[in-house]
């Protein structure tokens, strides 16, 4: 399994809409950004990742779970974009702030601390085991 991090708005797509979906998840479309579609095509069903509000909370929300791999995105005609299904798995019991993971020197690598605009991104195995510790998540 592997890890990975989804980035949204709140005003956009919250955690209250991904879990809204229930089971059938949603795509996790509108991504135009190469190395964003790039890590999609890279995901596995069952792989996990953290639902992090961008803009004004800056926080990780939520686990997830990808329940679709890579398939053409619906909002476009354009070949070259994909996206993946996700649905809700748990919120996090403690929001863990992006002020937060810049505090942990464990976290000092993260692709979020290094290229915070990225919209899905890749998370360590150990970075993982690390913000599920803050969240007070069981892996």
């Amino acid at each position: 399994m592997r890890y990975w991090l989804f980035k949204s708005e709140p005003s956009t797509w919250s955690w209250d809409d991904q879990v809204a979906k229930g089971d059938a998840g949603e795509e996790w479309d509108g991504v135009r950004n190469y190395q964003a579609r790039n890590f999609m095509r890279e995901m596995k069903l069952g792989d996990r990742g953290f639902f992090y509000h961008s803009q004004k909370e800056k926080s990780v929300v939520g686990v997830v779970e990808v329940c679709a791999e890579a398939h053409p995105d619906s909002t476009t005609d354009d070949d070259r974009w994909e996206c993946v299904d996700i649905k809700a798995v748990a919120p996090v019991k403690t929001q863990v702030s992006l002020d937060m993971i810049k505090a942990d020197p464990r976290l000092a690598e993260m692709v979020l601390v290094k290229n915070s605009r990225l919209s899905v991104q890749p998370v360590t195995e150990d970075e993982w085991q690390v913000i599920c510790g803050i969240a007070g998540v069981k892996t």
